[in-house]
């Protein structure tokens, strides 16, 4: 079983987002159906040799890039982001926080649709699955194996817990998943206290 419904939604995306000034239901959904097709709610953390992390499954080198290409023109957003992580493990295992902090995590999340000026694109209407299906596949999703439907379907199981077409939203626990995804490749390198890489050797 993965993380649940509820508690995922109600006790870290919601709060999270908050903190950010970012809420709304249709950018809570989208995080919801993002964590629900890429990790199935949490069932897995880390999938074999591939290289996502946490719920969200984020890779190192998009973490990495989220702070030294975007986060660096905006101080203050990477205040608030930066209060999210452990004051002492983030400096020396920057990437660790993407697996065992879960608002760390949702607000990278989140940083990567609005990097991608996901925030200046029409917002999915609350449960337009469609929609937030294609604004996953378009500005989240990385590797070919994956498509659409399969977000529609992850997101009708685990989130509506009815059809894709179905707009009333239940909320259930989290079901192992059927299909892992393809492998991910990236670089790795270590991020310093203000979201710069480190110096390599």
């Amino acid at each position: 079983m993965g993380i649940c419904l509820d508690e995922l939604r109600l006790q870290v995306i919601r709060p999270t987002l908050k903190h950010l000034r970012a809420w709304s239901q249709g950018m809570e959904n989208l995080l919801l159906g993002t964590a629900a097709q890429e990790s199935q709610l949490g069932f897995h953390l880390k999938q074999g040799r591939r290289h996502g992390l946490g719920i969200y499954q984020i890779q190192p080198h998009t973490h990495r890039e989220i702070w030294d290409h975007y986060l660096i023109n905006h101080p203050a957003l990477a205040s608030k982001v930066r209060g999210l992580a452990s004051q002492r493990d983030f400096l020396d295992h920057p990437h660790s926080e993407l697996t065992t902090n879960l608002r760390y995590a949702t607000a990278i999340a989140w940083l990567v649709y609005r990097s991608a000026n996901v925030h200046k694109i029409p917002e999915p209407e609350t449960n337009d699955v469609a929609k937030m299906a294609r604004l996953w596949h378009q500005h989240f999703h990385h590797g070919p194996s994956a498509t659409t439907r399969d977000f529609e379907c992850s997101y009708a199981q685990l989130v509506s817990g009815a059809d894709p077409t179905n707009s009333a939203p239940r909320y259930t626990g989290a079901q192992p998943p059927e299909h892992p995804q393809a492998p991910r490749n990236s670089p790795d390198a270590e991020l310093n206290g203000q979201g710069a890489r480190q110096p390599t050797a």
